[in-house]
């Protein structure tokens, strides 16, 4: 498992670094030693962040911790990372092209009960294409935190989504 660790606005000091290490070694009983982790450490204002993610084949593993500690963050972020793995477990050894970056005991050992996944509601709608601006205003008049359109200048499918510090994402499907 290879850590690579930055920081935004922080210096990366000796302590912080083998603070991250140490609480996200752990991590490194349930990844073959190949696989890499981005750590970011970075401060704004009084907030102390840690964002963490894990690219896998066909998935990315990632948590985002803030507190006014850097320390509190980190064993957050861990804490949030093995709930992940433990809730995806049984569908990570489903697919084996996944399956591929995690060490042969953790995916063979004892299976936890965690809660199912359950849609509880599906919801059909027209798809009319749009620019992404016209759908932000869309999602926002209808009081939603994301929006499905079709992109009027590529023609596919794309969401927008509000982020944090009322400013908006665009996911559009890689080609």
């Amino acid at each position: 498992m290879k850590m690579i660790i930055s920081g935004k606005n922080i210096d990366v000091t000796p302590g912080l670094r083998s603070a991250v290490e140490a609480k996200l070694g752990k991590l490194e009983r349930y990844f073959t030693a190949d696989t890499e982790i981005y750590v970011t450490l970075s401060v704004e204002k009084d907030r102390q962040k840690i964002e963490v993610t894990i690219p896998m084949k066909g998935n990315i593993i990632r948590s985002e911790q803030t507190s006014s500690d850097m320390y509190v963050s980190i064993d957050l972020v861990e804490e949030i990372i093995e709930r992940q793995l433990r809730r995806y477990k049984t569908k990570l050894i489903a697919q084996q092209q996944a399956a591929a970056s995690f060490q042969p005991d953790y995916l063979e050992g004892d299976e936890e009960e965690e809660e199912e996944v359950k849609i509880v509601r599906t919801k059909k709608f027209d798809i009319k294409p749009m620019y992404p601006e016209d759908a932000c205003v869309q999602m926002e008049l209808l009081g939603h935190s994301f929006y499905v359109f079709c992109n009027a200048e590529t023609d596919q499918v794309n969401v927008v989504y509000r982020r944090k510090g009322n400013t908006y994402g665009l996911i559009e499907p890689e080609v």
